[in-house]
């Protein structure tokens, strides 16, 4: 009889889909082949040309922003054959603190995979958008025109309370170094417990442990390295936990949405509910991430400078 290797257990309890895009697209762009030339030149030089021919209907943007989305887009479309779910893709993070710069943004990148793919379904494309309160508004609005949104860089409660309220498609507390592991515990009971749509989907997994104790969470994107290794590891080899954040999170206080209710409506109130989350630490956590991505689009853009801006 066949074991049953850790990635079918893991389905058994999470939708499971293959990650190939996020912080990668930076270094995936920059490769070089053997010639010395660019692994995506003509990609690149694809994306100027397009970026060119939108410039004129977008003229409070950039020849440099509008390429880097066809760039974007234009990589997710290439990753189209192993996905079973949703394209994400990220809004620009100048525009972490401007609702409706990010809904326009938002409405633009899915325009740009309508005009690159004709015959793509569209509402498999999810927006990316940091949960600020800005942010999670920009969302609220893009939901009820038909766009999915993620809410990401979501380091607290209050993030996840107000994404669920705007009706966000998912929720994704980061885990890399910061182990945030008993948020997305706590934050989809909190979900279930208000009836919200809104799934968790935990972001920056850097091992199959980090996967594993997560178990039973909504919904993973996980890389290919690490589908690869859970793929080739059979359950009765794996020492580790499976599953145990949620079990611990069962016996963990929840707030209700009443307890949530008047920071939802109130904006200055929420702030400072997030200012004080975990000491001024869950702040603190977003400000770095979105100086992170800020860091990797200025890259990108100076990738479509040095590649010429007269194409």
């Amino acid at each position: 009889m066949s074991s049953t290797s850790l990635l079918q257990r893991l389905r058994e309890l999470s939708a499971v889909d293959c990650d190939t895009l996020d912080s990668e697209a930076l270094f995936e762009l920059m490769k070089n082949g053997h010639d010395g030339t660019k692994v995506h030149e003509k990609l690149i030089n694809e994306s100027i040309r397009d970026a060119h021919w939108m410039l004129s209907q977008q003229p409070d943007s950039t020849l440099e922003e509008l390429a880097v989305e066809f760039m974007m887009v234009r990589l997710a479309l290439e990753m189209i054959p192993s996905l079973s779910g949703y394209s994400h893709i990220q809004t620009n993070p100048r525009w972490s603190y401007n609702s409706q710069k990010t809904i326009k943004n938002a409405e633009r990148i899915v325009s740009i995979f309508k005009h690159l793919a004709p015959s793509y379904d569209t509402k498999r494309v999810c927006i990316k958008i940091p949960a600020t309160w800005e942010g999670l508004q920009a969302c609220r609005q893009l939901e009820k025109r038909g766009i999915a949104t993620l809410a990401t860089t979501l380091f607290s409660m209050e993030q996840a309370a107000l994404a669920a309220d705007a009706n966000c498609t998912y929720l994704a507390p980061y885990i890399d170094e910061n182990k945030s592991f008993i948020l997305c515990g706590l934050a989809q009971r909190y979900c279930r417990s208000i009836k919200a749509r809104t799934q968790v989907l935990p972001a920056s997994l850097t091992s199959i442990d980090d996967v594993l104790v997560l178990a039973g969470v909504d919904h993973f994107t996980i890389s290919p390295p690490l589908l690869t290794e859970l793929a080739a590891t059979h359950v009765q080899d794996y020492k580790g936990e499976i599953g145990s954040v949620l079990k611990a999170a069962e016996s963990a206080h929840v707030k209700g949405k009443g307890e949530y209710e008047v920071i939802l409506r109130d904006e200055s109130a929420w702030r400072l509910a997030f200012t004080r989350s975990e000491g001024g630490k869950s702040e603190g956590k977003i400000i770095q991430a979105i100086n992170i991505f800020y860091s990797m689009q200025e890259e990108l853009e100076a990738i479509v400078r040095r590649f010429g801006t007269t194409t």
